[in-house]
């Protein structure tokens, strides 16, 4: 006896089959979170259908995080990427979002550097580019570098010069420990420290990266330029051979202590009163002086209280574990378990 199908019903036959073939040999991930006093410690979780992997050789596709400090403890899909507007960032001219949620600018001054993140075992400084139009009071700034002091050791990233912005051209530096540093070009390249404490991947080809502190903190990096568009809606009054390359900074912090300073740090303490002023439309906080640094990988300030060892360090009741990413494997996650 002969059994006919139609063509119709033979392509959704070989697609259903197809579907199955491509699901059992999918590589879901599970993952678990080991940072101390996360909710989801000890969890093992799975990665959403979506996204089953925490990495992609895609810069635009979504991969699977998880917020280590959610009651649910329940992975999402997000793109690896700076986000603006999450608590935690520095980007545009430059506006912060503070650990507490709250939005405030903070301008300091072209050419210098300043302490955004200072605890007892970790400093952040950011060098900050600008210039001064004629007739105003101060400088229109934006973030051109990172400093970093951890474990001993010193680390910089910084966004190079250009008169004009081209986006098939990497404008990322790098310096370990005084040397310049080489990463090559290619989604998921990454360079660890000797230690493996500091990892860098670049998570596209060029001009985004992220930055793992080991137990410590992830730092989402995107280079960008002050576009036309940006100096038509601000009057920035850009010149002709500077298109003022910075960085679009987001942080995210798992082990601070409750004495954490710098213009960032400050909002992660528990006892601080965020003085910029409700419905102000930018609201602008000082302390140029408190947070000035003389040089992109100095701890010398009036507020830092960075010191080599850290071993008076304590956890904070306001730890953000923020959202993480388990890279590729145990060993890589730095605090979160992967497995397949």
């Amino acid at each position: 006896m002969k059994i006919l199908i139609s063509s119709s019903i033979l392509v959704v036959l070989l697609a259903f089959i197809s579907g199955i073939i491509l699901q059992a040999n999918a590589a879901v991930e599970y993952f678990s979170c080991n940072y101390p006093g996360s909710r989801c410690s000890g969890k093992y979780v799975k990665c959403p259908d979506e996204c089953p992997s925490t990495s992609s050789e895609n810069p635009k596709a979504k991969v699977c995080y998880v917020n280590c400090n959610s009651p649910h403890c329940k992975p999402e899909c997000k793109r690896r990427k700076a986000d603006c507007n999450t608590p935690g960032s520095a980007c545009y001219d430059p506006r912060f979002i503070g650990g507490d949620g709250v939005v405030f600018y903070f301008h300091g001054k072209s050419n210098e550097h300043f302490s955004l993140v200072s605890d007892s075992n970790l400093q952040i400084n950011g060098r900050f580019i600008g210039h001064r139009p004629a007739g105003r009071t101060r400088d229109f700034t934006w973030i051109q570098a990172l400093g970093i002091l951890f474990n001993s050791y010193t680390f910089s990233l910084e966004a190079t010069k250009a008169a004009t912005w081209d986006s098939e051209v990497d404008h990322l530096k790098f310096t370990y420990s005084g040397q310049e540093l080489v990463i090559p070009e290619g989604s998921l390249s990454i360079w660890y420290s000797p230690q493996k404490d500091i990892k860098v991947e670049r998570v596209s080809s060029k001009n985004r990266v992220i930055v793992t502190l080991k137990d410590t903190a992830e730092i989402l990096v995107n280079v960008v330029p002050v576009t036309k568009e940006d100096d038509r809606i601000h009057s920035y009054q850009v010149p002709a051979n500077d298109c003022f390359v910075h960085l679009e900074v987001q942080f995210r912090f798992f082990n601070l202590s409750p004495k954490v300073d710098g213009v960032l740090g400050r909002t992660y303490r528990p006892d601080f009163e965020n003085p910029a002023k409700p419905g102000v439309a930018m609201p602008v906080l000082g302390g140029e002086e408190k947070y000035r640094t003389p040089s992109l990988l100095s701890a010398e300030c009036q507020s830092c209280i960075f010191f080599q060892d850290g071993s008076d360090q304590k956890i904070s009741s306001v730890i953000d574990f923020g959202t993480l990413d388990c890279t590729r494997g145990a060993s890589i996650g730095y605090g979160i378990v992967c497995r397949k």
